[in-house]
């Protein structure tokens, strides 16, 4: 496991254990948090479609950009909607950092080195993602609307965690 893919397991999961024991985030907090994990992967992707040497790998990350741009539209619409102003927090703050170590990561490499870590990042990140959603994000969220949304964009998270560890095994 790379240095990154620990500190994003590591973050995710203190941060979900900090959620807990405060209460859990609001729903300002919550939507912060989604607006911002949908960045981190819509910012990899592009650099993705830019150096991803494969072209499932090219693929994988205009994938990513388009699916997580169009969640990120409805997330602000919502918040709009709803007259929620998005607040940052621990968790959203910790997934921007991690996403610029991850480019920056990313940027120094070329060809199947790139392929390689780009696309094992996806993998871990979508689990990541998916455990927040489960364990905080969607049991915290006190707004239906706000609960549904991020529940109806669940299956994405799961379908781009099933995509990546295809073009994972494809890589090998």
């Amino acid at each position: 496991m790379s240095f990154f893919r620990i500190i994003l397991a590591t973050a995710f999961t203190a941060l979900a254990g900090a959620a807990f024991a405060q209460g859990g985030p609001n729903d300002a907090q919550i939507a912060h948090i989604v607006v911002t994990a949908n960045q981190v992967d819509i910012d990899a992707g592009k650099l993705a479609e830019k150096k991803g040497h494969s072209k499932d790998v090219k693929a994988f990350g205009k994938m990513m950009v388009t699916d997580h741009t169009g969640v990120n539209k409805q997330a602000v619409a919502l918040v709009k909607k709803l007259h929620v102003k998005p607040e940052d927090n621990d968790t959203s703050k910790a997934l921007k950092k991690e996403g610029q170590e991850n480019l920056a990561n990313l940027k120094k490499l070329k060809g199947a080195a790139f392929d390689k870590a780009y696309i094992d990042h996806e993998v871990d990140y979508h689990q990541q993602v998916l455990d927040a959603v489960d364990k905080v994000l969607i049991p915290n969220a006190k707004n239906e609307e706000l609960k549904a949304l991020i529940e109806k964009v669940r299956p994405a998270f799961v379908a781009h965690l099933e995509h990546a560890k295809q073009v994972q095994a494809g890589l090998k």
